[in-house]
């Protein structure tokens, strides 16, 4: 066991959601609500990536506090009636894991019962801890908390954790806790997102499988 704890993301590192819940769910709130918003998917992940969530639907969407919390509820209806696929050999990193006796984690910006839905469906271990969209807004990504709750939890030193990530927030809290980061680059190919990671990632791993070999499994 290479890391006593590894902690994931969620969207688009464990499971291909973006495409398939969260985007969707974007295009069918602003059609309803904002047909003057039009963003294609590649944008999305990009402006998920950097300014940010929060950033994009507030500064460049131009929502305001109101239409924030209508859009999380429209999304968070609509994620509850669908599920995501899990990417292959995800699942088999998560058993290993366990089997020797590790830690899975989970820091997401989604909600925990919808992790937990995707886990279940996808057949995957049951996260020990998860620390999801619930959270207050100031022990969110990319703050450091998540994983200083976790360190605290487990008496865990930096150097025994591995936080895998597809977005820059994940990155900026690894980095400010003092842990490895490996960026998740399997699920969009853009070139700017990638770029960033090589530039500030411990690793860049484009396949599942190069992040098992990583691991030794």
């Amino acid at each position: 066991m290479r890391y006593k704890c590894l902690v994931f993301d969620h969207d688009d590192t464990t499971v291909d959601s973006t495409r398939n819940i969260h985007y969707p769910s974007f295009v069918e709130y602003v059609k309803k609500y904002k047909p003057e918003i039009n963003y294609t998917l590649e944008e999305y992940v990009r402006y998920n990536f950097d300014p940010g969530v929060l950033e994009f639907f507030g500064e460049m969407c131009g929502l305001d506090e109101k239409e924030m919390e209508e859009e999380e509820r429209f999304w968070y209806e609509y994620a509850k009636s669908h599920v995501a696929e899990a990417f292959p050999g995800i699942k088999e990193i998560m058993d290993q894991q366990k089997k020797e006796g590790g830690i899975v984690a989970v820091v997401s910006h989604s909600y925990a019962e919808n992790i937990l839905k995707d886990y279940a469906h996808n057949n995957l271990p049951e996260p020990d801890i998860i620390l999801g969209w619930e959270q207050p807004l100031e022990e969110r990504k990319p703050s450091p908390v998540p994983i200083q709750k976790i360190m605290k939890k487990y008496n865990l030193k930096p150097e025994e954790i591995l936080v895998i990530d597809d977005l820059k927030p994940g990155l900026v809290m690894a980095k400010a806790a003092g842990v490895p980061f490996a960026a998740a680059c399997w699920c969009f190919d853009i070139p700017e997102n990638e770029k960033y990671m090589r530039e500030n990632a411990d690793f860049v791993f484009k396949t599942v499988e190069e992040l098992k070999r990583h691991l030794g499994i």
